[in-house]
């Protein structure tokens, strides 16, 4: 018997993206079943069927199935991967249309709308990650849901479940600075520190050396880290950091409002969009037993949504900014690619050094213990072991410091659901950080979603 996997808000759009890595990486990983688990019982029916579809399509024997509740998909896994959106995509474009009429740029991690969704969603990650503790303590709890900082954190602050959070944003920039330098991908190491969606990169060594400056000194060579040009290069040279790409949102909050007002849209908006129509089509062509074409309308999706990324915010524009993919499960980076990463060095014996979201246990020395930082990790022999990044550098470390603050306060806020509590937090918040405004855009976020 092999291992089995599940993924709880195995009805979203991404689930055939880890579909397909896990076929690929059936072997490392010893599984044989993947347990797909959503309260919208539809909709996982739809991604378990494309699922099939793409494992028969790649001549694979991953069993996918569907199961009606939680505790099944739970019990006897060997990883539990965690993508939620409670409330769905809806939830997302009504917080960002009310973060853009409030003033503040509607983006679903950062600012009001960032804190409209944890408020939304602790509770029942805390809760099924206890779930998991209780039916697989051996599982490693794979968290996709965003905010994925904030809701690692509250998971390991209130279960014993072994939690790790993932973001494939570290791993897109460090594969733009290999492109950008032609490397190959041993042959660039990053220093990296932060928080999910507020990171850095201190250091890049190139086949030993530091190349750091050769950056900080050519506009174009910065240019190239970017889906859109987001940062000024003299805004990253002040640093003498490169930002990861949500910062845009902290350094340039004028700028993406001006935009998101401009097109009168925010990307949830146009993610509903482009979704509007797909689980209608994909289910009629399964039906019809198209698994093929469902396969390449699904492809089309993905294609359409990436094209568009950071588009909107950074350039006021939703037309395709990135040449067409035509296959974006092989691609180099993405959602599907970090969770295999980190799932298949869990189970290896030779260490890989992943960026991820665990426990600081000393690695960053302004971050408790037990505080969850984004750092590059060494994760093998079923273990992770974040690295000592030391502290945190002057320019960003009151920004660090704000953020998780704001975090630990919000997750209170959530837990015993207290509106004060909540409006401390978008008070905490450096994206937000008044008090007048705090109690419209809470009304107007949670009561009225």
């Amino acid at each position: 018997m092999g291992r089995k996997i599940a993924l709880i808000g195995g009805g979203g759009v991404r689930t055939p993206l880890v579909v397909y890595g896990i076929h690929e990486a059936i072997k490392a990983l010893d599984a044989d079943e993947l347990v797909l688990f959503d309260p919208d019982m539809e909709r996982a029916h739809i991604m378990a069927q494309l699922g099939r579809a793409l494992v028969a399509r790649e001549g694979g024997s991953l069993r996918i199935r569907q199961s009606v509740n939680i505790e099944d998909a739970v019990e006897g896994a060997s990883f539990v991967l965690n993508s939620i959106r409670v409330g769905g995509i809806r939830a997302r474009t009504h917080d960002e249309k009310v973060s853009v009429k409030q003033g503040y740029p509607g983006q679903e991690t950062t600012g009001p709308g960032g804190v409209a969704m944890a408020l939304r969603t602790v509770k029942i990650a805390v809760e099924q990650a206890r779930l998991v503790e209780r039916l697989s303590p051996r599982a490693w709890l794979i968290n996709f849901t965003n905010p994925a900082g904030l809701i690692t954190q509250a998971i390991a602050h209130n279960s014993n479940a072994r939690v790790v959070g993932i973001c494939d944003t570290p791993s897109e920039l460090l594969h733009r600075i290999n492109i950008a330098l032609g490397a190959g991908p041993d042959e660039v190491l990053c220093d990296y520190v932060g928080l999910n969606h507020l990171g850095w990169i201190r250091r890049i060594q190139y086949r030993g050396q530091d190349v750091l400056d050769r950056f900080l000194g050519d506009d174009d060579l910065l240019r190239q880290l970017y889906h859109v040009p987001l940062f000024s290069p003299d805004l990253i040279r002040s640093l003498r950091l490169i930002p990861s790409e949500y910062l845009y949102f902290y350094y340039s909050r004028r700028r993406a409002l001006e935009n998101q007002r401009r097109e009168n849209s925010t990307r949830g908006a146009e993610i509903e969009r482009l979704s509007e129509n797909l689980f209608v089509r994909l289910a009629e062509l399964l039906r019809e037993g198209r698994g093929d074409v469902a396969i390449e309308d699904y492809a089309a999706y993905l294609n359409a949504r990436s094209g568009t990324y950071m588009k909107l915010e950074g350039e006021g524009s939703t037309v395709s900014g990135l040449p067409e993919q035509p296959d974006p499960f092989r691609a180099a980076t993405g959602y599907h690619r970090i969770a295999l990463d980190v799932m298949t060095a869990l189970c290896g014996t030779n260490p890989r050094r992943t960026i991820v979201n665990t426990k600081s246990a000393g690695s960053v020395s302004e971050i408790d213990h037990d505080d969850i930082v984004e750092v590059p990790c060494l994760i093998g022999h079923d273990a992770i072991v974040p690295e000592q990044c030391g502290q945190l550098p002057e320019a960003v470390r009151g920004l660090v410091m704000a953020v998780k603050a704001y975090e630990r306060t919000a997750i209170e806020a959530a837990l015993s659901r207290s509106e004060l509590l909540a409006r401390k937090a978008m008070l905490l918040n450096p994206a937000i950080g008044e008090w007048e405004p705090s109690k419209e855009l809470l009304e107007q976020l949670i009561t009225h979603c």
